[in-house]
């Protein structure tokens, strides 16, 4: 059996470099929908791959919590004294020697410290290309059913 394989997403990072999401984000009635919208694709690209994905969040609490969706996502929210960059890089650090470690961010410095501990980096460009094979994969499933 191999090692598993993670994709790590800076969730900010992301929202604010896709033009769809970044436009809902901006509207601070729909922050939450530009939120949802990349966890739903997300959760595709997880269900169509067999790399796990984690999405990590600024956050403002008071301690950084974590979401795990049965059979789904896990999902960070940092505290307020945290960055989501933090979490990443401590999540490479700790796991990339063992397992394939991808993170998707816009972040430079995000992008060399992944590098540094031995993870990968890919743009937001490229996430949203291999999300949109994904969901062209299911949907072709789908169509042939």
């Amino acid at each position: 059996m191999s090692a598993p394989r993670y994709l790590l997403i800076d969730g900010h990072s992301i929202i604010h470099a896709w033009p769809e999401l970044r436009a809902l984000h901006l509207q601070s009635a729909r922050r939450n929908t530009a939120r949802d919208l990349l966890l739903q694709r997300m959760r595709h690209y997880q269900d169509m791959t067999d790399e796990r994905v984690i999405v990590v969040f600024d956050g403002n609490q008071s301690r950084t919590s974590e979401e795990r969706e049965p059979g789904g996502l896990q999902i960070f929210y940092a505290d307020a004294g945290t960055t989501a960059d933090t979490i990443i890089e401590r999540l490479v650090a700790k796991y990339a020697k063992q397992c394939s470690m991808r993170a998707a961010t816009a972040d430079g410095l995000i992008r060399e410290t992944v590098s540094a501990f031995g993870g990968h980096w890919i743009s937001p460009e490229t996430l949203r290309t291999i999300c949109d094979d994904a969901e062209g994969e299911m949907r072709r499933r789908i169509t042939k059913r």
